[in-house]
């Protein structure tokens, strides 16, 4: 702070200026966004002692074609390797082993077509725990089969995502059962998170992660956990150009509803909750946006397969194109690619291979 500006009125009181005022306000401000920080960091490492028995530490490994192309030094965290093939397990193990015994006697209830569901249904299998989980009557076959192969309650509803989802919360109110969203809850976040956990062990010295973000649940474990542990890791957003709902609302100061298009970045599009815990977390600690096209993920999608052989989903994709969009900017570095899942449709992965657009 400069030199003092107060003076000694006549009753003896100190008096304040406006400008120190402004200052304090701004360092109570940045002191609640620590403590708040350190709050989920230690939320984070109870989450990885908490999980540990019931998922994998997914490998880490390095990236010589990715390495090649940008000059750094990449690794890529492949949580397609993970139980039920994507991210998406550690923050509903998560979720259900934070639930109080009279919640997990009532059980619980999701909305999910995707990766979500697969793990809320393996997590309520591992803890016996009853689970309900509501789908639109569009929902893919292939999906339904794999659900299937777990002990959980199925629910088709009419209509689309948005309608499954208004079912499962009525239902869970009606039930007095927990709803488990998919994002937007502080226990997933937390389980999300203990993938920084991981790469921070796995990789001490890294200089930024790249990290597709939908709602905001992984890039915000990832990202708070990072900036409270090693501030200096850079955090890098990644969204596909036809659903960048995320980007898009931070940049307007508030969450917004922007038109969604198709893309092979099925996981991570669409819009996000009106009040999600996520969006404040995004906003303060996302260093830089990256978006790409669908032809730069589909290309991004081939490149992995050819080079290790990992068939990944378009959601990670999305990262791996956002790191090469990058190209020699990031030259010398070390630098962590999160792979989130690898559970892609079979049309689409050959829609992926033969180069066809999406829909064709």
């Amino acid at each position: 702070m400069a030199a003092s500006t107060r003076r000694q009125p006549t009753n003896g009181a100190v008096k304040i200026t406006a400008s120190e005022t402004v200052e304090r306000h701004a360092a109570t401000v940045d002191a609640t966004a620590d403590a708040s920080a350190a709050d989920l960091s230690h939320q984070i490492r109870l989450a990885a002692s908490r999980i540990r028995p019931h998922i994998v530490e997914t490998p880490l490994l390095p990236s010589p074609a990715l390495s090649e192309r940008t000059g750094a030094h990449i690794f890529l965290k492949l949580e397609n390797r993970q139980h039920t093939g994507s991210f998406k397990l550690r923050g509903a193990t998560n979720r259900l082993l934070s639930l109080t015994a009279e919640e997990r006697a009532r059980g619980v209830v999701t909305a999910s077509t995707g990766n979500h569901a697969l793990a809320v249904a393996r997590a309520a299998a591992q803890l016996q725990i009853t689970a309900t989980i509501y789908l639109p009557e569009d929902a893919s076959p292939r999906k339904i089969e794999k659900l299937k192969a777990f002990p959980v309650a199925l629910r088709r509803v009419p209509g689309d995502a948005l309608n499954a989802e208004i079912s499962a919360r009525e239902a869970a109110v009606q039930s007095g059962r927990l709803f488990i969203s998919p994002y937007n809850d502080p226990h997933i976040i937390a389980g999300q998170g203990t993938i920084a956990v991981e790469l921070l062990h796995q990789q001490p010295d890294l200089d930024a992660v790249f990290v597709t973000v939908g709602g905001g649940g992984l890039m915000g474990g990832i990202a708070g956990y990072l900036k409270a542990s090693e501030p200096a890791v850079q955090t890098n957003g990644c969204q596909p150009e036809n659903s960048a709902v995320m980007l898009a609302s931070v940049r307007a100061g508030r969450i917004v509803e922007t038109e969604s298009l198709p893309t092979l970045s099925d996981g991570s599009a669409g819009g996000i909750e009106a009040q999600t815990v996520t969006f404040d977390l995004c906003q303060r600690h996302v260093d830089h946006w990256l978006t790409v096209s669908e032809d730069e993920i589909a290309a991004a999608m081939r490149l992995i397969y050819h080079e290790i052989g990992e068939c990944i989903e378009g959601a990670a994709g999305v990262a791996v194109a956002s790191l090469l969009k990058m190209g020699n900017r990031v030259a010398g570095k070390r630098l962590a690619v999160v792979i989130c899942g690898g559970n892609v449709d079979t049309d689409t992965w050959q829609q992926v291979l033969e180069q066809r657009k999406l829909g064709e």
